[in-house]
């Protein structure tokens, strides 16, 4: 199995806490860059998504914080699909320190929305296959 893609990040002091820590709502903000980024290396853009009636949404999303991160810290967050049948599919995703340790797992549920509808649409993994330039990325 190819391992799954990741974007480097290095924490920047503005997003830590009062304690040094890096704050709990930048984890999510890690893990949504990762994901425009596999995108973007899909060959999709916001506007290709757009341009086709379709946004994506975050239905749930858990973040299990496992090590503290500080500023100057560099980790890779990865970012990988897993595609059901149905209007859903889960992101599964590591915040990871240079040196291995996992900072943090974020798990999400997300969907596919038709901007017009507003419902999920069905078979999303279709959709993305259809935009993506290398659909592998997302394991298509």
């Amino acid at each position: 199995m190819a391992e799954p893609f990741s974007v480097p990040v290095v924490v920047r002091g503005y997003e830590t806490d009062t304690q040094g820590h890096l704050n709990q709502a930048v984890y999510l903000q890690y893990a949504e860059h990762a994901r425009w980024s596999l995108l973007q290396k899909a060959g999709i853009r916001q506007t290709d998504l757009l341009d086709k009636g379709v946004g994506p949404v975050a239905l749930e999303v858990t973040v299990r914080y496992l090590r503290e991160l500080r500023a100057g810290d560099e980790v890779e967050v990865t970012c990988a699909f897993v595609w059901g049948e149905g209007k859903t599919f889960r992101i599964e995703q590591t915040v990871r320190t240079s040196d291995g340790t996992v900072a943090a797992e974020v798990t999400g549920v997300g969907g596919l929305m038709d901007l017009k509808a507003r419902r999920l649409v069905a078979h999303p993994h279709e959709y993305f296959r259809a935009l993506a330039v290398t659909p592998e990325v997302f394991g298509l």
